[in-house]
């Protein structure tokens, strides 16, 4: 362990000299990438200098061993560092996990309504509420930027930006297909209906990571539909854009505004692509393997809502929680930092 920090260590002063280099801040995406590993490994160094010094007051307690009038003094000091070494290097095994280079970003989410026809679309509507009050409670901002409403509430789909610090560390988790156990408002026979909602999780791609050519865009203009309202406007401002080298399509209809459809469409088809490159990446690198928490697929059944058991279980790591009311409202921190524990605990051995 001890070698590696030295590494790191090393490797975090080589980048604060490469950043100071005129070459290194003319060239935006280098720069750009050095900080980032910078910020990755400055925690790991700073708990590192943290323990270097713990170890060196244990040197001199063991020291003021052989001073008579100071060994009582020296034995309490030796106890308590010794406790704090042994803290100190927990959180430096934790530190040491390989970290997912996207963590720092935004996400965009998809959700859409999937098996149980009306029931899954309202569901992917309480879906889309638990996140938001999730992302307000973390200091996040919410930014919907694409949606079609469902016939009887909820939404057939629903595309939304969340913005903050580290917002992908914390969401990663959630892709794949969340399903409801419940009564219906549509049941009149009062039975309990399983219905589905899938969710998909994108890192935010930005313009040094994705290249998207104007020739490689078939770009289509059309008038909005939906379930009525604002939604449906009167002018041709709908965008669908389709990527020809990937068959990737989006498409964008909540703005009245043509242009700014066009933007968000843009924003949703360079994470798309982002995503669809890593996946590839993943496959040729052989690292869809055992240490990883889910496959991350739509189609994959991760979590269960049982209503009349107030009643969350996710079904990758077994965990079972009895505060459904309180999971919808928003309170996901507890589920989430299971996934992160088991995550971690899986690498570690992966290691």
């Amino acid at each position: 362990m001890i070698e590696r920090l030295d590494l790191i260590e090393k490797r975090y002063h080589e980048i604060q000299e490469l950043l100071m280099q005129p070459d290194v801040l003319n060239d935006i995406k280098k720069s750009k990438d050095l900080s980032i590993e910078l910020s990755s490994i400055e925690d790991t160094v700073n708990c590192y200098n943290k323990y270097k010094n713990v170890l060196t007051d244990l040197k001199e307690a063991h020291e003021m061993l052989k001073e008579e009038d100071l060994k009582d003094f020296a034995l309490e000091e030796i106890e308590r560092l010794n406790q704090e070494k042994s803290s100190i290097e927990q959180e430096l095994e934790t530190l040491l996990i390989p970290k997912d280079k996207n963590d720092f970003k935004n996400v965009i989410m998809e959700i859409r309504g999937a098996a149980g026809g009306d029931e899954g679309n309202i569901f992917a509507g309480d879906l889309f509420r638990m996140y938001e009050k999730y992302a307000i409670k973390q200091g996040f901002q919410v930014e919907v930027l694409n949606s079609i409403d469902g016939a009887s509430g909820g939404y057939t789909l629903i595309e939304f930006m969340v913005k903050g610090k580290n917002v992908y560390s914390k969401l990663k988790y959630e892709s794949g297909s969340h399903r409801v156990q419940r009564v219906p408002v549509t049941e009149a026979n009062g039975r309990i209906q399983t219905s589905t909602a899938t969710v998909l999780v994108m890192p935010e791609a930005d313009d040094l990571e994705v290249d998207i050519k104007e020739s490689d865009i078939r770009i289509d203009i059309y008038r909005s539909s939906g379930a009525g309202g604002q939604h449906v406007n009167t002018t041709d401002s709908a965008v669908r854009m389709t990527h020809i080298p990937t068959g990737i399509v989006v498409t964008c209809q909540n703005e009245r505004s043509q242009i700014k459809n066009r933007e968000k469409a843009m924003q949703i088809l360079k994470s798309r692509v982002y995503d669809a490159m890593l996946a590839k990446e993943e496959a040729i690198n052989g690292e869809i393997r055992k240490n990883k928490i889910g496959s991350g697929d739509r189609s994959e059944k991760i979590r269960t809502y049982n209503y009349p058991q107030n009643r969350v279980t996710d079904h990758r790591i077994g965990f079972t929680t009895k505060q459904l009311d309180r999971v919808m409202e928003g309170e996901l921190d507890e589920i989430i930092e299971a996934l992160i524990t088991a995550d971690q605990k899986l690498k570690v051995s992966g290691e």
